[in-house]
């Protein structure tokens, strides 16, 4: 049975909840016939991103899915590339505010996901879930773990393909933001990564090496 590591990102910057993790939790524990582990992150550079690559060590799994949330996105957005750079707009959960610096010193200036972007934003759609390819992650814990991440692929577990996805706010965390401000259920939340999940199994022969592009 394949496998696939599903992380999710801990409360950061006041909230009380992060949709990332909170929808994971609600995922099924086998999707499209892959066994889906489940792994809560802490939003702290360094710490987030090694939780990930030791849950790799251990469970060898044949996917890689980190999840995000963006608050203010109105859709669901797998991202399509992560860069060494890091520039935190806010301290995270213990108090780290790189600036101005690489990641990783002397690697690649940027990765590509190795997952099928394109295919997940597609079948996310047809189901009615707002969805779209976003490329940029930003510069702060999400895109990170992003990159750090598609390193540790890239150097030591070519054969694993992996990539990032940002989740809206959940409905109940728009109750004390600007009016106008876009939530999302964490049903639907939960089904569009469910369905992505779903792409990513199904479109493993379109897998490109570069990108997460589809043809």
């Amino acid at each position: 049975m394949k496998k696939i590591l599903i992380t999710g990102f801990d409360p950061f910057g006041g909230e009380k909840i992060n949709p990332a993790y909170e929808a994971v939790k609600l995922l099924p524990d086998q999707i499209a016939g892959a066994e889906v582990i489940k792994l809560e992150v802490p939003t702290v550079f360094g710490k987030g991103p090694q939780k990930t690559v030791d849950a790799i060590e251990e469970f060898h799994p044949d996917y890689v899915l980190c999840i995000g949330q963006a608050g203010g996105r109105s859709q669901i957005t797998p991202e399509f590339v992560g860069i060494n750079y890091v520039q935190a707009r806010i301290p995270d959960n213990e108090g780290n505010q790189p600036m101005n610096q690489p990641l990783v010193e002397g690697a690649p200036a940027a990765y590509f996901a190795t997952i099928p972007v394109h295919a997940m934003v597609e079948e996310m759609k047809k189901a009615g879930i707002p969805a779209s390819v976003s490329f940029t992650a930003g510069t702060y814990v999400c895109n990170a773990m992003l990159y750090c991440v598609m390193h540790a692929l890239a150097t030591k577990h070519p054969t694993i393909k992996g990539g990032f996805m940002h989740v809206p706010y959940a409905t109940e965390q728009t109750v004390n933001q600007p009016a106008g401000t876009p939530g999302m259920n964490l049903s639907d939340i939960a089904k569009g990564i469910e369905l992505a999940v779903k792409a990513i199994v199904e479109n493993e022969t379109d897998i490109q090496t570069v990108g997460g592009e589809t043809h």
